[in-house]
């Protein structure tokens, strides 16, 4: 049977085509390095090369977008601590109206861009490896900088709301061509406020659809490997997943819509499967080998990419990475000659 490199194996699993193994992706912080670009490259290629997956992402430290425009972040630089915020940088409605937009090489922001080309030059040639950027929503984004204030600031304040995340729009932009231009093959988009636990879908519409969409404009013609990341429960999976990226990602394993009901909602490729607080961290090798059976089982082998639902947790054994990296052995279909010959020009 041929064997596909990880740019082909991805690329098939995004074209819902044939691969001669499910892939695979596997993320977590690393807050011991996370404020050195090139220690945090060299640590993500490093546990690439460790498990075998089969693209990186990106995990800059959770905060990076918001340190810029005068939040202050506590650091602990262990495995197993990452960072805090001290200080939000957003104290009155009026400070909303302040934000200016960034350039891409500022500050945390620049950094972020550095641990791009980092990675890009701790790659080897003929590895082939996707790397996504993480880029998060601006209407996260402005959750990190002024807390849960920002739901208030919303009904009572919009006008300054809506100012404040144009400019982070903008300089989220900023940030996204210079990604483009350090390399990447696309960008792991995060929203962290697309729950009807936080807002209704007319408020996400008029201040997170409108400002996401501007994000994908920006990158999608000039990338290839693009992940909706919808974080926390009770999303809003529907209209989401119509978002112009080509691979979806959410806490599937606890949160609905389950692998298989997803399938009736969207033909994107889906990206999951593994639970990063339960199976993944607290099972046994031979459990996590059920999971990924289970997983595949629900979605089928075509268009799937195994990973978990968020950054697993620092305490998640290694033998059990290796379970799952191995599990996906076991799931593919032979590939033909023309089909190689398409997913490598």
């Amino acid at each position: 049977m041929e064997t596909l490199t990880k740019r082909e194996r991805i690329a098939a699993a995004l074209q819902k085509e044939a691969v001669d193994r499910v892939p695979i992706g596997l993320w977590l912080h690393h807050p011991e390095v996370d404020q050195d670009p090139r220690a945090l490259a060299e640590t993500q290629v490093a546990f690439m090369r460790a498990y075998d997956t089969d693209f990186i992402k990106l995990c800059p430290f959770g905060l990076y977008s918001v340190q810029d425009w005068g939040c202050r972040v506590k650091f602990f630089c262990t495995p197993y601590a990452p960072a805090v915020v001290e200080d939000y940088g957003i104290k009155a409605w009026q400070d909303w109206q302040r934000l200016e937009v960034l350039p891409a090489g500022y500050g945390t922001w620049g950094k972020q861009v550095e641990l791009a080309a980092q990675v890009q030059r701790s790659l080897r040639s003929d590895e082939e490896v996707p790397v996504l950027q993480t880029v998060f929503s601006p209407l996260t984004v402005a959750r990190k900088l002024g807390g849960d204030r920002i739901f208030a600031d919303m009904k009572e304040h919009p006008e300054a709301v809506h100012a404040a995340l144009q400019a982070i729009t903008a300089t989220s932009v900023n940030f996204i061509r210079a990604n483009i231009s350090a390399g990447v093959s696309g960008f792991f988009f995060a929203t962290q406020c697309a729950s009807s636990d936080l807002v209704s879908w007319a408020e996400y519409e008029e201040f997170g659809e409108r400002y996401d969409r501007q994000l994908f404009t920006a990158y999608t013609a000039d990338t290839w490997f693009n992940v909706i990341h919808i974080h926390g429960q009770h999303i809003f999976f529907a209209e989401l997943s119509r978002y112009p990226g080509n691979c979806v990602n959410w806490h599937d394993r606890w949160v609905a819509p389950s692998l298989r009901a997803a399938r009736q909602l969207t033909d994107k490729c889906l990206l999951g499967g593994l639970n990063e607080n339960e199976t993944l961290l607290k099972g046994t090798p031979a459990e996590v080998v059920r999971h990924v059976a289970e997983a595949v089982g629900s979605a089928g082998s075509r268009g799937l990419i195994l990973g978990p639902g968020c950054v697993t947790d620092p305490h998640t054994p290694a033998a059990n990475y290796y379970a799952a990296r191995l599990a996906a052995e076991a799931y593919g279909e032979p590939i033909a000659r023309a089909q190689l010959r398409r997913l490598s020009a």
